[in-house]
């Protein structure tokens, strides 16, 4: 009789574990267009700072001034986009 009623608690347990697992949701941080975004910054981050890196270099260093600033100027962009993007965010519960 005990360890019937013992089998019949665990058989419970075990089928309701998965009900439980399932009760629970995530909380989970959803972004529009965050990659869209983060790609356009690169892009004008790297020409202005290839602009910029030109500009600011002397006669013979201009190709290295203007790979220097492009690179710096790309993640820069990134940088800036990607934070501006963040406002874009809510929570969602799955």
């Amino acid at each position: 009789m005990i360890a019937s009623a013992a089998l019949a608690c665990s058989a419970f347990a075990v089928a309701a574990a998965p009900i439980a697992a399932e009760a629970q949701s995530r909380r989970v941080l959803v972004c529009e267009n965050t990659r869209k975004s983060g790609n356009t910054g690169t892009v004008i981050g790297a020409v202005a700072g290839g602009l910029l890196g030109n500009a600011v270099a002397s006669k013979g260093v201009k190709t290295e001034g203007t790979v220097l600033g492009a690179g710096v100027g790309a993640v820069a962009g990134h940088q800036i986009a990607k934070k501006k993007a963040k406002k874009n965010c809510r929570y969602v519960y799955r």
